[in-house]
């Protein structure tokens, strides 16, 4: 129960980091800007240029009836987070209204604010939680499409931003077409963290000496897989391990060094979970 409880908290925590990002990126980048860069956040800075409209309260009104929908579709656990950051980001944003940090260049508002907004998105995710608004609609497309997270709210962001060309110029519609773009990518890293791991394929007839590298070498474990070579139809064996970068790099070191007529194949791993990644390495104690 106790891990179950310091689950909860850290997954609402995880929400309130996310969502406070997802807020600053809005008054620092995106509305100095005028990028209507998708969602909510798009349709209160349209209506914040055309009548004065305060974003914050239009998110929040927005909010609610969409709040209300998600919670009947995704369930009441979801439900909770995104109240949680319904209320969040439009309480920030009234927060961090009068910031003194502010950027105007619609260049830089597009990319850095796409890479502020897609870490916050991408925060509150992990923590299965939402920011209200579109953020919801991409999550309830996702659980009825497979898609990813970032490629939902691409497609939603995307109507909100086509929209805004009545408003803004055709300039600014592309700058916040290319935010939400890059917003999306920025999603999909922080879930998937795609740069993080590697997965190294060995082919070898060496499979001790291999086995010994990994494990002295970079403090690794290793799966085996029997296998026959295609050219030489010679008995090999086949061994698959996932490290981090850096020790991706020095096993390939010793690989040339120690086997250099190994076969070795190096794939990008997107998430790991298991000992030595999500949860502690084994070293035969009590766990």
């Amino acid at each position: 129960m106790k891990l179950q409880h310091r689950t909860v908290i850290k997954e609402y925590g995880l929400v309130i980091i996310g969502a406070t990002l997802v807020a600053l990126s809005y008054n620092v980048f995106l509305l100095p800007s005028k990028l209507a860069a998708g969602g909510i956040s798009g349709i209160s800075t349209v209506l914040y240029e055309l009548f004065g409209y305060s974003p914050a309260m239009t998110q929040f009104v927005i909010n609610i009836p969409i709040f209300v929908i998600g919670w009947l579709v995704l369930g009441k656990d979801f439900g909770g987070k995104t109240l949680l950051g319904t209320f969040w980001v439009p309480f920030m944003i009234g927060l961090t209204a009068n910031t003194p940090i502010t950027v105007t260049n619609p260049i830089l508002g597009a990319i850095y604010g796409g890479i502020v907004l897609g870490i916050g998105l991408g925060i509150v995710y992990i923590g299965k939680g939402s920011t209200g608004g579109t953020a919801s609609i991409a999550q309830i497309l996702k659980k009825f499409t497979g898609k990813s997270s970032g490629y939902t709210q691409l497609v939603v962001d995307g109507v909100v931003v086509f929209s805004s060309i009545f408003v803004f110029s055709l300039e600014l519609t592309l700058f916040a077409l290319m935010a939400i773009y890059i917003c999306s990518k920025a999603i999909d890293f922080i879930q998937l963290r795609t740069s993080a791991s590697k997965l190294v394929v060995i082919i070898t007839e060496e499979e001790e000496k291999v086995q010994e590298l990994i494990r002295n070498g970079i403090d690794r474990g290793l799966t085996k897989v029997r296998s026959v070579g295609g050219y030489s139809n010679m008995d090999k064996t086949l061994i698959l391990c996932v490290a981090e970068q850096q020790e991706a790099v020095k096993l390939k070191g010793l690989l040339q060094q120690e086997i250099p007529t190994s076969f070795v194949i190096f794939l990008n791993a997107s998430e790991i979970l298991g000992r030595g990644f999500s949860i502690d390495k084994y070293y035969g104690q009590k766990l």
